[in-house]
Parts: structure tokens; C-alpha cells; sequence
């Protein structure tokens, strides 16, 4: 709809395509030729208000013909489905006259545990494809399909005795292919019919596929009716039934999903005993120094490694077996054990050009979308945005996962969270103790075991945006504050700890972690911490035992020392989260279970930059009047949180990334505001982390940032130049022209952060890393001065918004880390030799 038109008009009742909008923003169905009538008699409407009536109303028609093609397509699936469904019945009539002959190939309880409730699945689906067919011959905008599909929804009780006797039709069908070599050959050449158009063209399906035809088409169901729900106007009478439908369909779902999986996780091996698998995922391996992408499935006695052969020629999906370990003589390396391990990385600032693509080409993609550009366009957006998600998911874990085959050879795997690295160590030693006997693979078992890889895989993607839904959320981008409370269930007293982990980019990183409570069976932490989320749709939360045990305290590989002694995760639910009060939840992990309590600030609420309030404290209150009541060049708390960091926290790993306790943080705002005398022995006892936190707060709560409103605009373009040299005169000329205090106290932290880089090969904090946290705390401005573009045909969302300034300010305080000096003038040099003095 044209939103120039209406704001221009308020008082105009305005009629486009289908659809009448009233002053009061009330939608009515009306009919073309009303609508044809209406547009003409309008003595107001000027001719280009015309055009885009004309045009909205075709916009519309274009909207509703969408529905049309939707149950065009469903109708197309259905006659499809049905041939799967007739080639699973043709041999069943036969089968059963000869069941009760003298020389039957199947007695008539294997055939009705074989096809149970396949005829009853055709009957309802030709029942729902003969009335559906006509009703789409005889189309009009108007047309009601939601009964059909409301009552094909109530059906579904005849899925659940289908999926329920699946696995059992599965094993009976297979036990009768070995004894019986003539209904072998019956089951693995199942003629099906082609639709209407290619009448005599037939295709050949195993019994065991087309059995799982009726499996995946129930999970498929809530996908169909989600897509025509989507085309379908609220005020349709249709929609409320398609809403039924669906609410029907996805509790079926929900209620089959974790039961039918393992119903075609098994196959049987030739000694009759079963393998099943257990889990499987994509996962990094290294090789030769190499990543590769690979398929891991772990079976209940041994694991496979695959890689998925690239499709051509229109082939269907293979898997190619890398290696295989029975997990008899499988055992896990420590760094001790192996030989040292140099993991390729890519740079920081490399992964994140990554991100800012992935962003762009995410937003490139919503626009097209919006602007209904041809299909060729959005298939090559797609393809590169691929192409960069791919390559993030590639380089960016580089936790190591060694396995070992006591035969031999040792491999690798990398993993960008503890959570998961955990995950795969517990279901292994689990299983273990089940594995007694080692064996080894034929060729030929080892590769109908890799071709039951594409049956039986439960992770079918990459966790790529081209395979999610379009309205998929995209994740939650702001402030995430959480209080870990207390943990209850442990069964000795421990020295226990909690680390917190969020996804970004489809990726895990750790954000915060408790203080250790000392010899207890109820740790009750009370601790608060504000993690930054981007596009984050998972909390994980993994309670550890410290261990004091210094032989151990360094390790190669970054596995902590420390035991896991439970982990769970919680979906960040947008609506959930949409309040402003606490949400209290219990996550329960292996026996154990922790409280928390979260509440969540969106971006644009969290980056407000607000006008100070307070003539006195430090907090919010303009760096130039702080230095000017402390007489100094640099604010006392800025250099009394640096000294302490200085001290003792240069070798904290991930000082400044990893959050610090709120409770702590806000006891030393308090005391900073209020000139505590004490603040200096309240930071001695205090977590490091806390400090960080307390002057990254400080610097987040300027009224003005500290590169100022004013001259950011121009730090911003300064970055952008491409000739070095102008560049570099740009940006000094710049930052020489920041207020007295600002510059001093800039290049007294500049300082700082270079020797917190020094140690990276400790702390893992590199100067891309530092420039990542402190980027947009030093130059995001007001929000009035935001230089986001504004474009009310591109609309921007919050996830384009950080891609495009963030990004920027990361740039700019980088190009400042990264140089070996900053000429001054005397005079600015002479003020920064008494910056410290008080």
C-alpha cells in the first residue's frame, strides 16, 4: 500500500485491491468492480493517487493469485503422494489371495503389520484431493478450502497408528526380504504411477522408501498449511479454520517428533543384532592443517565420518565415508597425551568483514523481497550469502575434540563451545560402556552403512539462512540481563561455578561466568550479569567443579581442568522476553537444577545515550565536568580501574569480553559516584571482570561519547577512505581536535589496551577483539545523531543497523590501536605527561 497516499490524506477513505481502509485503519473485503467504481468516483483523487490505487489493487490480485498457486501446489503434491500411496497397495491385494493358498510368500500378519493403515491413508487423501480439485477449477478470490483442510487435521489419529506400527512394518519387511527372495524382489521394484501430464512415465521405489513416504509427509503438514495461511487475508473466512488446522498439526507434531526420529534411526546389521544411531551433526575437522566440513554420525557401536559429495547433475544427496572408529577402541586425548596442535585461525577482523556481509547480504535480500525483483536476483543473493555463512561456520570453532583409534590414527574436530564438546564426550562414554567387542567393516558394510547416512540423519542442514523459513525470527538483538540464583539436587559438596553461552551468527560464545561457591550441595550465587546479544535465540548455561589441582591449570587446547557437572539451555523467546519484569525459570541439568532470572532490553532501548541528570557523581555526567571539579586530565575512576587491571588482569582471559558480576558493578558505581573513600580496598576484593565492567559502563553512560557527537560523522567517513595517506591525515587531524580531557583521556586507555594486547597469547585479547568491545562504548553517538541510513523504501533492521555502524566504530578505534604512535603537538604532549596528576 502506498503510505505516501494515506499520510498525506488522513480523512480520505481509501479504496485499493480488494480492500477498503477506513479512517480508523478497519480492513473490509470488497469486490474488484466496487473497487474499479469507487477509484472513478473520487472527485479528490489526483492521477498519480490513481495510478496507485490501480496499482495497489493489482498488488492484491497478485496476493490473492499467490493463494491459488499455493493450493495448486498442493494439489500437485497429493496427486504425488497418492501414486506413493497406490504402488504400496498394488502388491498388497495379491500378497493377501495368496496368503491363503498353499504356497503364500507372506502369511496375512506380516502383510497387515507390513501395510497397516496405508489403505485408510489413501482413503483419506483421495477423499481431500476430489473435493479440493474442483473448488481450484472453479477459482475466485472468494473460494473456501479451510473445511478440507480442518478436517483432514482431525484425521490425523490414523498417522498416529501408522507412525506408532512404523519401526515394527520397517523389521517385519526386512525380515521377510531374507526369508522370501521372491517378495525381495517384489519390494525392491514398486512401480509408481507420474502425474496427469506424464501419464506413461513410471518410476521404481523400494518397499522401505515408499513406507516412509506417509512419515514425512506428517512432518511436512504444518509447513503446507503455515504457507497458505500466509496468503490467505485474515479477514478471510477460510482463516480461522486454516488457524485450527495448523494449531492441530503442530500438536501432532510436537507430540511424534522426538518419537518418530529413532523409528528410522536403525538398520540391521547381518548378524541380526540392530544399530541405531544415536546423534549426528556437522562439525569441523582438522586435516593436515586443513578445515573440512564434515557429517559426524555417531552409531551405538562405532563413529562415522562423512562428507556430503556435492550434487550433480541432478543426482540425489550422497555421502562419501571418511573414517570409521568402533567405540570399543575409542578413546579421548587430552593436550598431555598428543603431540602439540597448531590450530589455523583466522583473524578476528576477518570473521567479522564475514558478519558484516552476511548482514548486508541478509538486508539486500529483504529489500528484493520487498520490491518483488525477479527470481534470478534473489537466487544469486542467496547463493553468495551462502557462500559467506558457510565459510563463518568453517573458520570460526576452534575448540578442539581429539579422538583417538587405539589402532592408530588420531583425529580432530573443532567446536566453538564446551556445551557441545560435552554433549559429544557424555553420549560417547555412555555408550561405551555398552561396547565390549572391536570389529572391523567390509568394504561393502561400510558402504551400505555411509548410504543409510542420508535416511537416517536427523540434522539435514547446515544451519544456513537460505534453509529457514522467511518469517524464522532472526534472534534478539540487545541487552540480556541475567541473575544466576542458586543450584539445588547436587548430592556431596562441591566448589562449583556457572558459565553462561549465547549463539551469534549460528555460532556459541562464552559471555560470563559466577564466582566459585565454595564446598556447598546449595551454591546460591545471586549473581547478575548484562550480556550483548546479536540475533541470539539460545541461552546455555553449564555448572562446573573448579579444580585446584596446578600440574593441570595449563592446557594446550583450552579444555578446562575443571568437570562439568550439569548444562542445559533455554530458548530466548521473543515474547516471553517482551516485558519489562523479570522472568524466574529452572533449567535442569543431569539431576541438577539452577534458577535464574532474565529480563531483556532491545538495542534501540539499551543504546540510548542520555542528557546528564546530576550535577555531581561521575556516572552520566560529561567527562569535561568531572576532570574540571577533580582538577585532573584524566576522571579518577578511569585511572583507579586501569591501575587495578594493570595489577592483577592482564592475564584474565577475556578481560573485557567476559562480563562481570552486576551486583559488583553497581556497588562500584555507587561508590564512585558517591567519592568513596573505600573504593580502592572494595576493587582489591572484587573479580577482575566486575572492574572491566564498571569502566566500560562508565564510558557507556557519557551524555556525549567520548570522540564526541560532533566530530563523529567524520571519524566515520574519515575510516572509509581508501588512500592511506589521506587517511592517516584525517584521522590524526581529527582526533587532535577532540576537547582537552576526551583526547587524554582516549590515548591514557589507547595505551592500556595496547599492553592488554601484548599478553593475547594469554588473555586471547587481541586488538581487533578490544576494538570489538570498545569501539561503539567510545564513539556511539546520541540518537539523534545516529548516521544509519534512512530510506523508507530499504527499511533497515536492528541486525543491518549494527552491521552498518557498529562495524564503523570497531574500524576507527582499530586504525588508532594499530598505530605504533600518535604524533601531538607539544602542547597536547605536555598535558598528557601530567594526564595522571590529581
Amino acid at each position: 500500500m502506498n503510505k505516501t497516499l494515506i499520510s498525506t490524506f488522513p480523512l480520505l477513505k481509501v479504496s485499493v485491491a480488494g480492500i477498503t481502509l477506513s479512517p480508523g485503519g478497519v480492513l473490509h473485503l470488497i469486490s474488484v468492480g466496487e473497487i474499479r467504481r469507487n477509484v472513478c468516483s473520487e472527485s479528490n483523487l489526483t492521477s498519480p493517487q490513481l495510478k496507485n490505487s490501480i496499482q495497489a489493487e493489482l498488488d492484491l490480485e497478485k496476493g490473492l493469485e499467490m493463494r491459488k498457486r499455493v493450493l495448486s501446489g498442493i494439489l500437485a503434491s497429493e496427486e504425488t503422494y497418492l501414486s506413493h500411496l497406490e504402488a504400496l497397495l498394488l502388491p498388497m491385494k495379491p500378497l493377501k489371495a495368496a496368503a491363503t493358498t498353499s504356497q503364500p510368500v507372506l502369511t496375512v500378519q506380516q502383510i497387515e503389520t507390513i501395510f497397516f493403515k496405508v489403505p485408510e491413508l489413501y482413503e483419506i487423501h483421495k477423499e481431500f484431493y476430489d473435493s479440493l480439485l474442483p473448488r481450484v477449477q472453479q477459482w475466485s478470490h472468494h473460494q473456501r478450502v479451510g473445511d478440507l483442510f480442518q478436517k483432514q487435521a482431525s484425521q490425523l489419529g490414523v498417522y498416529r497408528a501408522f507412525v506408532d506400527n512404523y519401526k515394527l512394518a520397517v523389521e517385519t519387511a526386512e525380515k521377510c526380504c531374507q526369508a522370501n527372495t521372491q517378495f525381495a524382489e517384489i519390494s525392491e521394484s514398486l512401480k509408481v504411477r507420474s502425474t496427469k501430464e506424464c501419464k506413461d512415465l513410471t518410476a521404481k521405489y523400494s518397499l522401505e522408501t515408499l513406507l516412509y513416504k506417509p512419515v514425512d509427509r506428517v512432518t511436512r503438514s504444518t509447513l503446507v498449511l503455515h504457507d497458505l495461511l500466509k496468503h490467505t487475508p485474515s479477514s478471510h473466512p477460510d482463516y480461522p479454520l486454516l488457524q485450527d488446522a495448523l494449531r492441530i498439526s503442530q500438536n501432532f507434531l510436537s507430540s511424534i517428533n522426538e518419537e518418530s526420529t529413532p523409528r528410522r534411526q536403525s538398520m540391521t546389521v547381518k548378524k541380526g543384532e540392530n544399530r541405531q544411531l544415536l546423534k549426528d551433526s556437522f562439525m569441523v575437522e582438522l586435516v593436515e592443517g586443513a578445515r573440512k566440513l564434515r557429517h559426524v554420525f555417531l552409531f551405538t557401536d562405532l563413529l562415522l565420518c562423512a562428507k556430503l559429495k556435492k550434487q550433480i547433475g541432478g543426482k540425489s544427496q550422497q555421502y562419501d565415508s571418511k573414517w570409521y572408529i568402533p567405540l570399543s577402541d575409542l578413546n579421548f586425548q587430552t593436550a598431555e597425551e598428543s603431540e602439540p596442535l597448531p590450530i589455523p585461525q583466522a583473524p578476528d577482523e576477518e570473521l567479522d568483514a564475514i558478519k558484516i556481509k552476511i548482514s548486508s547480504l541478509r538486508s539486500e535480500i529483504q529489500r528484493e523481497r520487498r520490491a518483488n525483483k525477479g527470481s534470478k536476483v534473489m537466487e544469486r543473493l542467496k547463493k553468495k550469502l551462502s557462500e559467506q555463512e558457510s565459510l563463518l561456520l568453517l573458520n570460526s570453532p576452534n575448540m578442539p575434540l581429539r579422538v583417538h583409534n587405539r589402532n592408530g590414527k588420531s583425529y580432530v574436530f573443532l567446536i566453538s563451545s564446551d556445551y557441545e564438546r560435552a554433549e559429544w564426550k557424555e553420549v560417547i562414554r555412555e555408550q561405551q560402556k555398552k561396547c565390549f567387542k572391536t570389529f572391523s567393516l567390509t568394504s561393502m558394510e561400510l558402504q551400505m552403512l555411509t548410504n543409510s547416512c542420508l535416511k537416517l540423519q536427523t540434522v539435514h542442514q547446515l544451519p544456513l539462512t537460505v534453509n529457514k523459513d522467511e518469517d524464522e525470527s532472526t534472534g534478539l538483538y540487545g541487552f540480556l540481563n541475567v541473575i544466576v540464583h542458586s543450584a539445588s539436587g547436587l548430592k556431596q559438596s562441591l566448589n562449583l561455578y556457572c558459565t553462561l553461552e549465547v549463539d551469534s551468527f549460528s555460532i556459541f560464545v562464552n559471555k560470563a561466568k559466577t564466582r566459585v561457591y565454595r564446598y556447598t550441595t546449595e551454591p546460591k550465587w545471586n549473581e547478575e550479569f548484562e550480556i550483548e546479544l546479536e540475533g541470539s535465540q539460545t541461552l546455555r548455561l553449564l555448572c562446573y567443579e573448579k579444580s585446584y589441582n596446578k600440574a593441570k591449570m595449563n592446557k594446550e587446547d583450552g579444555e578446562s581442568t575443571d568437570r562439568i557437572m550439569g548444562k542445559g539451555q533455554i530458548a530466548l523467546d521473543p515474547q516471553m522476553l517482551q516485558g519489562k519484569d523479570w522472568q524466574r525459570t529452572v533449567i535442569p541439568m543431569n539431576g541438577i537444577e539452577v534458577k535464574i532470572s532474565m529480563k531483556f532490553t532491545s538495542r534501540e532501548f539499551s543504546l540510548k545515550r542520555m542528557p546528564p541528570r546530576k550535577p555531581m557523581g561521575v556516572f552520566g555526567v560529561n567527562i569535561s565536568t568531572v576532570t574540571k571539579r577533580e582538577r585532573s586530565k584524566v576522571p579518577y575512576i578511569v585511572r583507579q580501574c586501569l591501575e587495578e587491571i594493570e595489577r592483577r588482569g592482564m592475564e584474565e582471559v577475556g578481560i573485557y569480553r567476559v562480563s562481570g558480576v552486576a551486583t559488583d558493578i553497581q556497588a562500584l558505581k555507587t561508590a564512585f559516584d558517591t567519592n568513596n573513600k573505600d573504593v580502592s580496598v572494595m576493587m582489591s576484593e572484587m573479580d577482575v571482570n566486575a572492574i572491566a565492567g564498571t569502566l566500560k559502563l562508565y564510558f557507556r553512560e557519557l551524555p556525549e561519547p567520548l570522540f564526541t557527537d560532533e566530530l563523529y560523522p567524520n571519524f566515520a567517513g574519515g575510516i572509509a577512505l581508501s588512500d592511506s595517506v589521506a587517511k592517516e591525515s584525517c584521522m590524526l587531524n581529527l582526533l587532535l581536535s577532540l576537547p582537552e580531557p576526551n583526547l587524554v583521556t582516549f590515548l591514557f586507555l589507547l595505551d592500556h589496551l595496547k599492553r592488554i594486547a601484548e599478553k593475547e597469547s594469554v588473555n586471547k585479547m587481541s586488538l581487533h577483539n578490544l576494538a570489538t568491545v570498545f569501539g561503539p562504548t567510545l564513539l556511539r553517538p546520541a540518537e539523534k545523531d545516529s548516521k544509519i541510513p534512512t530510506n523508507p523504501t530499504q527499511p533497515i533492521t536492528m541486525g543491518d543497523s549494527w552491521s552498518l555502524e557498529v562495524m564503523s566504530q570497531v574500524q576507527v578505534l582499530l586504525y588508532f590501536l594499530q598505530l605504533e604512535t600518535i604524533p601531538t603537538p607539544d602542547s597536547k604532549r605536555q598535558s598528557i605527561l601530567f594526564s595522571t596528576e590529581v
